[in-house]
């Protein structure tokens, strides 16, 4: 489990979110207590709703398994 704190998270929305307005947003966040960058990834239209987090390593996984290809220098950054 990953203890975040999202005050002030600086959320990026998909460049390839629909006009629908459904879209994903994610932001880099440190966890507590070791500081270790977490993505989280929440629901545009439900922005105080919940939110999913990943460590970097799961990040790189998701990422790599859904395009193939191991991407770098995307943002969000990660580790």
């Amino acid at each position: 489990m990953h203890i975040v704190d999202l005050t002030g998270a600086g959320w990026h929305t998909s460049s390839r979110s629909s006009q629908t307005g459904q879209c994903v947003e994610v932001a880099v966040v440190s966890s507590r207590p070791t500081g270790a960058p977490v993505v989280a990834v929440r629901d545009s239209l439900d922005p105080t709703g919940p939110v999913l987090t990943f460590t970097a390593t799961q990040w790189q996984a998701f990422l790599t398994r859904l395009t193939g290809t191991r991407l770098t220098g995307t943002r969000p950054t990660v580790g």
